[in-house]
């Protein structure tokens, strides 16, 4: 008898952290085997993005090599980009492009499965906006935040080269917590960028602009977290525009709706989130209007019952009487932590599958170096340093869960050390 296989899609903060738990319990003792697809051989935890992109953070030193790591942890990686599902084969489509200096075809494999678990998270959500496509940059992924480092960097070099000082504009469009964050971590990088002798750009002449269609930033949180989180940008001499749509992006200016217009050099599309293109094309799966498949409580998708869905791809709703969940780095990582559960119950063949809770820790919003402003357990507002440390906590978690304790601990220790010894900001 064969071994129960469990494919999971997308190594991102949840699906690496199921593939992990997987691997050390039912691939450890070979009752199952545990196969991770994705499209790139690194990982890095998605809210560490601001940072690479701000040049504050080097993603090298934070990046898990998906080969190296599987081999310590008892799954099996596999390469590729998910492109297509064949329910009845109980077959997954991945294809494999590889970089070469002799053009090589795609190659296309399939994959079976028992339990299929789709953890692909989401991309950006232009909502149709004439020209973000074209002039915004995006956060959605590793290589999407090192080419804004890189632009960032090229109009500081080309500034450096001009006969006088100038302005620099940098609009922000999407105040949630990405937004909010890269505009905090880019205040911190102006200052460095003129510390490390880049100085014909006056930090004072960076214009950082965050806007926002609602009439308050961070919708998501309270308003209490929202208030504290604009006084701190506002020190920081951040221009917040809020109950500002957009209705049209070009190359040097952002439209909107009241006709009004924003000079803007550098544009950074952060509002709303949808489902993968992949999922949308999936035929005979229910998905809400974003196109995150609709799971029940077990996580178990509402087309299929041998297929789970949890993360920013899942349209997840626990109760009746509550709201579906956001996309949130704690939402998957409980998620994770629920399934790897759940489908010890399903392999052993236990009749019953638990239902997904969901228990709100609270949320908590990075604002550069020292500071985070946040709500824990929806009472205690915690502000400075106290915040930014439980902040840096959650990293660290997502760590010791990936790699346990002790690994975690000397990584800890690492960036410790590291930071002491490196310049503050990426400068290539």
């Amino acid at each position: 008898m064969t071994a129960h296989k469990i494919v999971i899609v997308g190594g991102g903060a949840g699906g690496l952290e199921l593939a992990t738990q997987l691997g050390e319990s039912l691939g450890k003792s070979g009752k199952a085997q545990i196969v991770l697809v994705d499209q790139k051989l690194t990982h890095i935890w998605k809210p560490l993005l601001h940072e690479v992109a701000a040049g504050t953070l080097n993603p090298h030193e934070e990046e898990t090599n998906y080969f190296a790591h599987s081999a310590a942890h008892h799954y099996e990686f596999v390469l590729g980009t998910f492109t297509g599902l064949d329910r009845e084969a109980k077959q997954i489509v991945v294809e494999t492009e590889y970089f070469s200096k002799k053009a090589q075809a795609k190659k296309n494999q399939r994959i079976d499965y028992d339990t299929l678990v789709l953890a692909l998270g989401s991309t950006s959500n232009d909502f149709n906006t004439e020209g973000v496509k074209q002039f915004c940059h995006f956060l959605d992924s590793r290589p999407q935040a090192d080419i804004f480092q890189q632009d960032l960097l090229h109009l500081y070099l080309n500034a450096q080269h001009e006969a006088s000082s100038r302005e620099l504009n940098i609009a922000i469009i999407g105040a949630g917590a990405t937004g909010v964050e890269l505009a905090a971590e880019l205040v911190e990088a102006k200052h460095n960028f003129f510390k490390y002798g880049l100085n014909k750009v006056d930090p004072n002449k960076v214009k950082i602009t965050l806007i926002e269609a609602a009439d308050r930033i961070l919708t998501a949180l309270s308003p209490k977290v929202a208030e504290h989180t604009m006084q701190q940008l506002e020190k920081f001499g951040i221009e917040v525009l809020t109950s500002h749509r957009v209705a049209k992006v070009d190359e040097d200016k952002i439209y909107f709706a009241d006709g009004s217009s924003l000079d803007a050099e550098i544009k950074v599309w952060a509002a709303g989130i949808k489902a993968p293109e992949v999922l949308a094309q999936l035929q005979d799966m229910e998905k809400d209007n974003i196109h995150r498949l609709k799971v029940y409580s077990t996580l178990q998708t509402k087309s299929d019952p041998d297929i789970f869905a949890f993360g920013d791809c899942a349209h997840c709703q626990p109760a009746a009487d509550e709201p579906v969940l956001g996309p949130r780095a704690q939402v998957a990582s409980q998620q994770a932590n629920f399934l790897a559960n759940a489908l010890k119950a399903r392999v052993n063949e236990e009749n019953y599958l638990p239902m997904f809770k969901f228990s709100d820790k609270g949320s908590l919003i990075s604002l550069s170096q020292n500071k985070a402003v946040g709500e824990l357990l929806g009472q205690v507002n915690v502000q400075g340093f106290v915040a930014k440390s439980m902040y840096v906590s959650l990293y660290r978690i997502h760590q010791a869960t990936i790699h346990g304790y002790a690994h975690a601990g000397i990584l800890t220790a690492k960036d410790f050390v590291t930071r002491k010894i490196s310049p503050k900001l990426k400068l290539h």
